[in-house]
């Protein structure tokens, strides 16, 4: 009886550290896990919901189903994903497969008959339950480099079906897959002023705190002299063994004089959090020098879910008389640590170094809605929109809306709208809302309303209506005209639009329509002749792409094909 209730009490211990099972997915590919990304790494607007497999910059390695299943969606488009595959399991979770250069035959011949019902390249399928069934270890695809991948990877996640929510896939066991023996690396330690009569060592401004390695592997940071309210900020990465890339840490912990305070563990997060890593870093810094400092605080609390802060949001109030002692423990998944070591007593000296406010007319407050209005160009901003309240730099001029306060992040989208009541209609076609700087002007999808024109979008910056007459550019087609291309197994073009981007790329063959792949990245588009629709001998091909404000182009050329080598031969 007491060997029962040991071993219960050994699983339900076990149960409580990690619920998840640990021998129902294998892995996707059938190499060593030395991942390019990991469960929650920081990156731009979003924290990665998944763990990227390493593919030694090779594309069309195989990949697997990680348990039985069926195909509950399949996404083929340009960006984001790109071509990506969901599987459905019997035990209540699913797994993604992203940035796919094709699916395996049976998924591939079912999407490509979709793709030519709907005659289009970007596709959403929603399959039955019993319509595509995988079993464990079947192949599903092959890895590639599409959509918005900065190199050939396998991107993998898996999700709690019901919910969504994105799940550490190394809780899942792969963890006995990757070997990692390698401490977190620790690269900078700041202290932030919080409250308005906050001093760090003299400054009201944020301040690098010196930080040495001392002889055990631990850090010891220099004392910090502060009044006030303050906060701690970390720039920590992690490699694996075999990894040489900097990757996302799994685990922060911190304690003051012993007590645990502000901290976070990667293991599931609700998807649609992403952006609240603009909230999670210290912006400013990260948009002026490309360093993500992770805060140790927050100002005001947000939902963000990993967050675990303690009843001061993991701000530190220095008193006189006082001095705080602190720890912080950085962990990757496999539980190798870095720890820092410091302290913060308190000093009354003024701030040698001031912060200098920059207020406006324009104070936005974070929890209310808030309209703006100069020279017939307004900006509505929705409650929510930003983290906290600050003076919005704003000005009108020469019928361009400035919003200087770029290093202010937004969550949620902002409307800035435009009087284009005197435009005729020839011209207002062709018009949008363009956010520009001085090395590019990009589109942004404007809608026309009661003689205005608005866009929603997620930046401060520079806005105003630009013009678009120039049709996108059609070149270097992959043959001459007339060229037989019997031995090879595609033809591609290059496209391109310098001002409002490619919307729609069309193209027939004898005057069918045939699918256009579209990577564009490298602004290739490119035809798969394995999809069988090319004719003995003459082929004449036509190509249509069209911009976001319709401006088109055409090209035409033709070639020739035989599925008789010989015949080639004796044409020459």
């Amino acid at each position: 009886m007491r060997l029962l209730l040991l071993s219960l009490l050994i699983s339900f211990s076990v149960w409580a550290q990690n619920p998840y099972p640990q021998d129902y997915f294998r892995s996707p590919m059938d190499i060593p896990i030395h991942p390019s990304g990991t469960f929650g790494e920081l990156r731009t607007n979003h924290f990665h919901s998944g763990l990227d497999f390493r593919t030694e910059q090779r594309e069309g390695l195989s990949v697997f189903a990680a348990a039985d299943g069926y195909v509950s969606r399949i996404k083929v488009s340009s960006f984001g994903y790109g071509t990506v595959l969901y599987i459905d399991h019997p035990n209540g979770y699913t797994t993604v497969y992203a940035h796919l250069s094709a699916y395996a035959d049976k998924i591939e011949s079912y999407v490509r008959a979709k793709q030519y019902e709907k005659k289009s390249f970007e596709i959403e399928l929603f399959p039955k339950r019993d319509e595509i069934k995988v079993t464990k270890g079947e192949l599903v695809g092959l890895s590639g480099n599409t959509g918005g991948s900065g190199g050939p990877h396998l991107h993998f996640e898996v999700r709690d079906t019901k919910t969504e929510w994105v799940i550490n896939p190394l809780l899942f066991g792969l963890d006995k897959k990757m070997e990692d023996k390698k401490a977190p690396s620790f690269h900078g330690l700041l202290a932030y002023p919080l409250s308005s009569d906050a001093v760090v060592d003299e400054s009201a401004k944020p301040v690098t705190v010196n930080v040495k390695m001392q002889a055990d592997g631990t850090y010891l940071a220099d004392k910090i002299l502060a009044k006030g309210k303050i906060g701690i900020e970390i720039s920590a990465t992690d490699k694996s063994t075999g990894s040489v890339g900097n990757n996302g840490i799994y685990k922060m912990e911190t304690f003051y004089n012993g007590t645990p305070g502000f901290g976070y563990t990667f293991n599931t997060f609700a998807f649609n959090e992403g952006r609240y890593i603009n909230n999670f870093i210290d912006y400013p810094k990260y948009y002026y020098t490309g360093q993500r400092f992770q805060k140790l605080f927050y100002r005001t609390p947000y939902p963000f879910s990993m967050i675990k802060g303690n009843t001061t949001n993991g701000q530190i109030e220095v008193k006189p008389g006082e001095t705080q002692n602190y720890r912080i423990v950085v962990s990757d998944y496999h539980g190798n640590k870095t720890t820092i070591n410091g302290s913060i007593e308190y000093s009354d000296k003024p701030a040698e170094v001031t912060e200098v406010k920059n207020i406006t007319p324009y104070l936005v407050k974070a929890t209310n809605d808030n309209n703006y209005s100069k020279n017939n160009i307004s900006v509505f901003v929705p409650a929510n929109s930003f983290y906290e309240d600050f003076y919005m730099d704003l000005d009108v001029k020469d019928s361009i809306l400035y919003i200087n306060n770029e290093s202010v992040p937004v969550h949620t989208p902002i409307t800035v709208s435009f009087d284009v009541k005197g435009m005729s209609k020839e011209v207002l076609q062709k018009t949008f809302i363009a956010t520009f700087n001085e090395k590019k002007l990009s589109y942004n999808a404007s809608v026309v309303e009661d003689g205005r024109m608005s866009a929603k979008v997620k930046t401060l910056g520079n806005y105003k209506l630009a013009q678009d007459y120039n049709p996108p550019k059609i070149y270097s087609p992959s043959f001459t005209p007339g060229k037989w291309l019997t031995k090879n197994k595609q033809f591609n073009l290059k496209v391109s639009d310098d001002r409002s981007g490619i919307a729609t790329i069309d193209a027939w063959l004898n005057g069918k329509w045939i699918l256009m792949h579209y990577d564009y990245k490298t602004r290739v588009i490119f035809h798969n002749f394995s999809d069988g629709v090319v004719d003995e001998g003459r082929n004449d091909l036509k190509v249509t792409v069209t911009d976001n404000v319709g401006n088109s182009a055409t090209f035409e050329t033709h070639f020739f094909r035989t599925q008789n080598p010989t015949s080639v031969e004796n044409n020459k």
